[in-house]
């Protein structure tokens, strides 16, 4: 854009600096809350809100990711909405209606966190001695942390399918072929142990999920401070995966 002022006779035109957008998103590649975000971003940007966003995979996006952690003293993985002049931000997936007050300038703070880990439910299965131990322990936990929305009770938590063992855990991004192999033995086994359960994920989904994580991994430089942001966008991403696998057992 431009405006034009005139200087007697003559017509200038005079350039209008354009300001850039401090509003970003940083998103991850196989991130499930991303995936869930990303409708919500487009919609907004399509509005007219100058949203960029920022894929963690990019060095020069992670590099810009960790600035601006310490700038803010702020720690969020991915999905994160943070406004560069301000370090007004959203971390997480939120609401449609959470992500336009940040738009219009909100400081959007996280939802309450819990005091301690809350006791793991029992195993399906468990004997009653195991289920009245585990009660007790839940019950003292809630009044712990009567600040959190939804608490359900512990009837309704033994009342809902669990998992008869600990699944296996997600492999690291430098596993090896061998480790894939015996993973996908061990998660397969842990599936027919447990098709009881709702929204398994079949092992060959989650393998290709690993091995896409591997490739990205394997194209990073070997740049420590970007290695550390890129390593914190994945690790979150398990854990947001590992966190809707168990999400039977009441886990916030």
């Amino acid at each position: 854009m431009a405006t034009k002022t005139k200087d007697k006779n003559t017509e200038v035109v005079e350039p209008v600096e354009t300001k850039e957008s401090t509003l970003y998103y940083f998103y991850s590649v196989g991130c499930a809350f991303c995936k869930k975000t990303e409708p919500i971003v487009d919609k907004l940007i399509s509005e007219g809100n100058d949203i960029l966003k920022l894929d963690v995979s990019d060095p020069n996006n992670s590099g810009l990711k960790k600035e601006l952690h310490d700038k803010y003293g702020k720690q969020c993985g991915t999905p994160w909405f943070v406004d560069a002049s301000t370090g007004h931000q959203v971390c997480g997936y939120r609401e449609e209606d959470i992500v336009t007050k940040w738009v219009k300038g909100e400081d959007i703070p996280a939802p309450p966190r819990p005091n301690s880990p809350m006791p793991r439910p029992p195993f399906q299965g468990a004997s009653k001695k195991e289920e009245k131990e585990w009660t007790e322990k839940y019950t003292k936990w809630i009044e712990e942390n009567s600040h959190l929305p939804n608490l359900q009770s512990a009837k309704d938590v033994l009342s809902r399918p669990r998992p008869k063992t600990e699944p296996p855990k997600p492999l690291v991004p430098n596993f090896t072929d061998s480790q894939l192999e015996e993973w996908k033995k061990e998660y397969q086994k842990w599936y027919n142990e447990n098709t009881h359960l709702p929204n398994l994920q079949p092992v060959d989904k989650l393998a290709n999920t690993f091995i896409q994580r591997k490739k990205q991994f394997e194209t990073q430089q070997p740049n420590s401070q970007m290695m550390s942001s890129n390593i914190e966008g994945r690790i979150t991403s398990l854990e947001q995966k590992l966190d809707k696998l168990m999400d039977h057992l009441g886990v916030k």
